[in-house]
């Protein structure tokens, strides 16, 4: 899947390319207004992702100038606007969603499913008897339903999504805290000893890997 991203701010460009890279998704950037419609209309991509507030043509001009040319092609913008007459504004203009700064990457990363759910693959994931469905928002162990809390849920399911990889404690951090969030790396360790309790997931069966002094990594046996 690919996904144009078309945002002037390096910082969250950068977030958005590694985040969505790791993901799965094949990035392209462009940043600003003109760049981003040109590659947008000479090139294919499954979705994009437009900030409102963009040097040269505004996130709204380029949603108006390609929806004239492309119906299809999902569009998610990016705003620090946050009224109703500005959801509703943007809408009219041919975006599909909009998400408001700032923002989780993983409500975004759902956003973007969701716009997508039509070309997806299964929203299931295993690792070992541990079985993770996204629509259903169920975990399952050895066929007995486990619960989890959204955390923990959210925390699970990118180390899954993210099978057999190295998940590095800042990522891990952004993805399931958000980038914004104010939070010692050290909390990722208390969701992890609770995800294997709560699993019945022990140490020596190395599901949940500990990879010391970088992150965590999921994969089976």
């Amino acid at each position: 899947m690919r996904i144009l991203v078309i945002e002037d701010e390096v910082g969250i460009t950068s977030f958005l390319k590694q985040g969505l890279e790791e993901e799965g998704f094949e990035v392209e950037l462009a940043h600003d207004g003109n760049a981003g419609l040109e590659k947008a209309l000479s090139e294919h991509y499954d979705l994009l992702l437009a900030d409102w507030m963009l040097p040269g043509l505004t996130g709204i001009e380029l949603c108006k100038t390609y929806r004239k040319e492309n119906k299809t092609t999902p569009i998610i913008f990016l705003t620090a606007r946050d009224t109703v007459q500005d959801a509703i504004y943007g809408l009219q203009a041919g975006a599909n969603d909009y998400i408001r700064k700032p923002f989780h990457f993983e409500e975004l990363l759902e956003r973007i499913r969701v716009q997508l759910r039509s070309t997806s693959i299964s929203p299931e994931f295993t690792l070992g008897p541990v079985s993770l469905n996204v629509e259903t928002h169920k975990v399952m162990n050895n066929g007995a339903e486990v619960s989890l809390t959204q955390k923990e849920f959210s925390l699970l399911e990118f180390l899954l999504r993210n099978k057999g990889k190295v998940c590095k404690r800042n990522r891990i951090l952004d993805a399931v805290w958000g980038h914004d969030a104010d939070h010692d790396s050290g909390v990722i360790d208390v969701y992890i000893n609770a995800l294997r309790k709560k699993l019945n997931i022990h140490r020596e069966e190395d599901y949940i890997q500990t990879i010391r002094g970088v992150g965590y990594i999921a994969k089976e046996k």
